[in-house]
This record gives structure tokens, sequence and C-alpha cells, in this order.
């Protein structure tokens, strides 16, 4: 058996370690990163980071791995006092800067492949490698692959955890538009200037710490409090966020369950129990029920009385007319404080919890959603999520507050029908309507697009015969009611279609896969030789998880059927 893995960052870092877990040495690994370092991946090394950038989990929230983000800082002074962080000063509850976890991270992997030698597990690690194309040779039941270099490699399976993907669009071509943040180092040199950022989430937060350090400089004045000062040379400068719904991250508090009650994920027999009771659908209300309010019956009896009897929506409507009722920056503020308290405590915010648990507990079992459920999800329970569970680190708060009080940061409300139009010369018109329902029309001369990972769509899987033969399909969700997909068709949704056998389906983002991640064809065979693990191309059945959690659940599915 040989064993192919595209990416080299922790998703792959997490498949190669189920693979040792098992015991077995029969059969060969290869590795191909594009980069000439393991286990970083894009958020952890410079393609993703500055010294600025700080990750938004704690030590104690890592998955296991040999050795823990404490006991490792205590053993690597020298590479931790280079970013002011010491053993007096860090504990398992502390975030810490990217790029310091990608070294720990890095270590880590190395550990593992040591681990592999000793075993007599053959692991070959391709450096500066970038596969460009994925060819599944089904008559001789192998799969090639296809470097940016044009060498092959033939392989029994393939696992593709290639990471994230952003795709340019307007980049390079029209001064002064970005697609995305990364790699910050780009955006050093733009200085006393107005930028406008679309987007107010922790990618956002990633391109404002970048922009702030580069105009000017924070400090704390006599009370303690984070203050921000302008260069002297920089009196443009300004940053102006736009958010669909005007609405900031929420702050990270105290987790009770470090690691989001992994076992909350539903059992794939209960999974199949509820489907054969609901014409092979699982209700989104089952999920909402299992994995949030019996949590919150549990740990917060209190506040379960008081939304026990609410709908979905009715829910996600009373957690947001707070949060729309106030000020965005009044509630950050108001938020901080809570969330100080949280950490102080050690007491969880715990409705925030049950909700970040649930959506990752929802992950897996969304392809069985009706596409009446997933439009649900779309429209109401998924903006909620987004901002809660963001988890903006206290520093980078501090740092937007100190920023918004001296008048250089705002955020405008700018509704989901606004658009973006570039300038051929330069710069952008930002078109939305405003609160007051007036059509604005803003021009800026650099703008940066920070809304987060894109869900890519099918014909974008930058793998090119996966299309072109056919391997892989594009993801749809079947309608329980063809009458109420009749009513979305009738309203103008290019997303809802009827198929040959007269069944009605929305498209979502990305390709098909099952519940191991194997992908599958348009005639609904599972390919049992390429798993795709990388997120951005399977948004639509995983419709809102990424990062280590995700890495560590989703190996142990892929691994199940990789051996």
């Amino acid at each position: 058996m040989h064993i192919g893995i595209i990416g080299g960052g922790p998703s792959a870092m997490f498949v190669l370690k189920r693979l040792i877990e098992l015991g077995r040495s029969d059969f060969r690994v290869d590795i191909f990163e594009k980069k000439n370092k393991l286990g970083a991946g894009m958020p952890y090394s410079d393609e993703g980071a500055r010294a600025e950038h700080i990750t938004n989990v704690s030590g104690n929230e890592i998955p296991d791995l040999f050795t823990t983000v404490e006991d490792w800082v205590g053993m690597n002074h020298s590479v931790a006092n280079s970013y002011d962080i010491t053993v007096k000063n860090f504990n398992e509850y502390k975030v810490l800067p990217r790029l310091l976890f990608g070294e720990y991270l890095s270590q880590q992997f190395s550990f593992i492949l040591a681990k592999a030698e000793r075993m007599g597990l053959k692991v070959i690690v391709h450096y500066q490698t970038h596969i460009k194309d994925i060819r599944d040779l089904a008559a001789i039941n192998k799969v090639e692959l296809i470097s940016r270099d044009n060498r092959v490699f033939s392989f029994n399976k393939v696992v593709v955890c290639s990471g994230h993907y952003w795709s340019k669009h307007y980049e390079d071509i029209v001064p002064g538009y970005f697609d995305s943040p990364y790699p910050p180092h780009k955006l050093t040199h733009l200085v006393n200037q107005s930028v406008a950022i679309r987007g107010a989430s922790l990618t956002a937060i990633d391109a404002l710490r970048t922009l702030s350090l580069n105009n000017g400089s924070f400090s704390l004045d006599e009370h303690g409090k984070k203050i921000y000062r302008l260069n002297k040379d920089c009196p443009k400068f300004k940053i102006i966020l736009h958010s669909r719904n005007g609405l900031l991250p929420a702050v990270r508090f105290h987790l009770e369950d470090s690691h989001l009650a992994k076992d909350s994920v539903l059992d794939p027999k209960e999974v199949e129990h509820v489907r054969a009771q609901h014409h092979g659908f699982l209700p989104l209300d089952y999920v909402y029920q299992r994995n949030f309010l019996e949590g919150l019956k549990h740990n917060r009896p209190d506040f379960y009385e008081l939304i026990k009897d609410l709908s979905l929506e009715d829910f996600v409507e009373l957690m947001m007319i707070r949060r729309e009722d106030t000020p965005a920056f009044e509630l950050l503020k108001a938020e901080y404080a809570e969330a100080e308290r949280s950490i102080a405590l050690k007491r969880s915010v715990y409705w925030k919890e049950m909700l970040a648990i649930l959506s990752f507990a929802m992950n897996y079992p969304a392809k069985y959603f009706s596409a009446e459920d997933m439009l649900r999800l779309q429209k109401t329970l998924m903006p909620l999520i987004a901002i809660v569970i963001a988890f903006a680190p206290q520093d980078s708060v501090e740092e937007m507050i100190a920023l918004y009080d001296a008048g250089l940061l705002d955020l405008i409300t700018v509704g989901d029908k606004s658009q973006i139009e570039s300038v051929k010369d330069g710069g952008i018109y930002y078109h939305y309507i405003d609160e007051t329902g007036q059509k604005v029309s803003s021009y800026y001369e650099t703008f940066i697009d920070c809304i987060g990972q894109p869900h890519l769509n099918y014909d974008e899987i930058p793998f090119p015969s996966l299309i072109a033969d056919q391997t892989v399909s594009a993801a749809k969700i079947k309608f329980s009611d063809p009458q109420i997909a009749k009513t979305y068709v009738n309203g103008g949704n290019k997303n809802v279609y009827c198929d040959t056998t007269g069944d009605y389906y929305l498209k979502v983002p990305g390709i098909t896969i099952d519940d191991y991640f194997r992908v599958i064809n348009n005639s609904g065979e599972i390919n049992e030789k390429i798993f795709m693990m990388a997120v951005p191309f399977i948004g639509g059945f995983n419709p809102d998880y990424s990062g280590l959690d995700f890495g560590e659940a989703a190996s142990a599915r892929i691994v199940e059927k990789l051996i």
C-alpha cells in the first residue's frame, strides 16, 4: 500500500499521526509540501502571519500531540523568548503568537516522523513540491499526482490536505485591491491612507493588526489601558470595516470543555436511525435539540428554562436583538468585560460554548440535512455562529478598542446586497444601502477582502483532471418538499434546480464527499482511492468548521478507510 498526502500542514500531521497509531509498517507514505517546512501550514507560517498575529485558541484547547504547548514552551526557552514568551508569563490558558505556534507544530511533526522511522514505517517528504493535478487511473486502480515541474507520482490512495486556498481575482491587476490579507507582508507598505476592509471577522483582525502597526503604535496609559498613537507622518490613516450585519466577533472566554465535546458528534448509527424516521433526512431541529439545548439543560438550567420552548429561529432572533440594538463597539467593550470575568473565574459563557459545540457537531451530518434545513442554517443560524464562535483574542480586542477610541476604526453596516466595483486605475467603489435606506457609493484607494476562507465552487477546484474526468461531482442537497423547491425556482433562486428524475436540489459549494471524506462522482459512486480533507473544497457538506479540531476529528474518519 502506497499513500500520498498532498500538503504538509496540521491536517497532514494528524493523518500521519493516526496512521502511526495503527501500529503497522506494511505501507509507505509520501508527503508533498510546497514549502520547505512541515507542520505550520498557512495560518502559522509567514504565508499567514507575522509577529503581531496571535492564535485564537489556548494551549489547553490543542488536540493531543507529543508535547503540550506549555511543556514545549518550557523546553524551548530561546525560541519562546524571541516572542516575549517566558515560562513565568505563560500557562496552558494563554494564547500565543501564531509564528511561535507554527514552530511548535513543526516540531511535533518531526516527532511523528521520528516515531514512524523507529517503527520501520517509510515516510518520504517531498519539500518544495507543488502538486498541480490529480488523475484517477480507474483501470489500474491507481492515482497519479502531477507536480508543477511535471513529475508524476503513482499511489494506491491519496489524501488531499492542502488547507487554505484563496483565488486571485483582481489582486495584481487593480492597484490597491487585495483579494485577501495573506501573506500579510504584502500589507506592510500601506501607510497614511484610509483602508476599506470587507468583513469584520478574525481575518479582518489580522489585517487590522498589521495596518495599525504600519501607521502607529500601541502603549499603555497610566491606568493600564491600551491606547494607540498615530505616527506623525500618517495623518490620513483610518480603517473602515464593512460588515453585512454591522456586528463584530465575540471575545474569547473560558471554555469549560477545552476540546468542545468531540464526543458530541452524532454517532453514525444514531444518524442512520433518525434518518430512517424522516425519509432519509436528518432534521436540523434534532441536531439543535441534541447538541445545544440538551447541553444547556445540563450546564445552565436557568438559561435553558428561558429558551427551551423557542424555535431555532426565535432563539437566534433573541440573541441577535441585543447585538443589533447595541452599538457594535459598545457591545465589544461589554463582551470584553464579560470575557475577562469568565477567564478570571474560569467559568464559561455556556450558551456561547454550546453554540460552538453545535457548530462542530453539525458539520459531519450536514450532508443529510434537507435543502430546506440547509437554507435555514445558512440564513438563520450561520450568521450568529459566525459572530459568536469567532472568539477574538483579548489582546486583539484591546487593540480594536484602542483604535476605535482614537477615532481611527469605524464599522459600517452594508447589508446582504452590497457590491464591490473595482476601478481599473486603482481602488474600488463600495456600493451599499445604508441603515436609513439610502444608496451609498464610497471610493477607497485601498481595499482588502477579509471575509475569511471562501467556500469554493466545484469548478474552482485547482486539480483540473478531477473535473475533466468527472472524478468528482458538484455538491448538492435534496429538497424534502418539491413544492417548497418550486417557490425558490419561481423566485429566481439559481441554486435550486430540478434533475431529470423530477427531484429538486440545492446547489452548495464544493464537491460531494461521503462520511469518510471520499470523493463521489456524478453517478453517486464512491471513489475508494481519493480523500478530500481540504476544507475550502468541501464547504457545502462541511459548512462551518476547520482548524485543528477538524483535522483531528476528520483524520480519524479518513484512516478508517485508508488502510
